[in-house]
């Protein structure tokens, strides 16, 4: 049996710091993130239905991801809650844009965590019947993670 899969791109920009890095990326900078979000499921086959032929309309992917990644992260510094003196001084920043994350935010750990939020997300909004397969997160156009789904 053929697997279907579709993948929706978006971009944002953020800033982070790898704080233990023995390079560069241990200062303060930021990256053109792009995001790929790819899902599986059965092609909607019921006749006259606004989404026939489709696994989902690709501007429903695009609403997930900017309400639950995109939006909170875009423009925002994305930093590790254990690089207390980064913290500390982002929160002294009225109104600063800020996500900590549990894990230092590589590449590796920030699509490990997209992933973690938008699989349930989508399996809910989508009763099951669609299943994230996989997320690709570019840190560069020449640097990416790819984390996918393990049955």
């Amino acid at each position: 049996m053929n697997k279907i899969e579709i993948t929706r791109r978006l971009e944002f920009d953020a800033g982070h710091r790898i704080p233990n890095h023995g390079g560069q990326c241990r200062h303060l900078h930021g990256h053109r993130y792009r995001l790929e979000v790819t899902v599986s499921g059965d092609v909607i086959s019921t006749p006259g239905a606004e989404d026939e032929g489709m696994l989902i309309d690709f501007g429903l992917i695009k609403k997930i991801a900017n309400e639950f990644i995109v939006e909170p992260w875009d423009h925002a510094f994305i930093a590790y809650k254990g690089d207390e003196n980064l913290t500390t001084f982002l929160s002294s920043i009225p109104e600063h844009k800020t996500v900590l994350l549990d894990k230092i935010p590589t590449v590796e750990n920030l699509a490990q965590h997209i992933f973690n939020v938008l699989s349930p997300e989508i399996s809910k909004q989508y009763k099951n019947r669609l299943q994230l397969t996989k997320i690709r997160m570019y840190e560069t156009p020449n640097c990416w993670a790819d984390i996918s789904y393990v049955a």
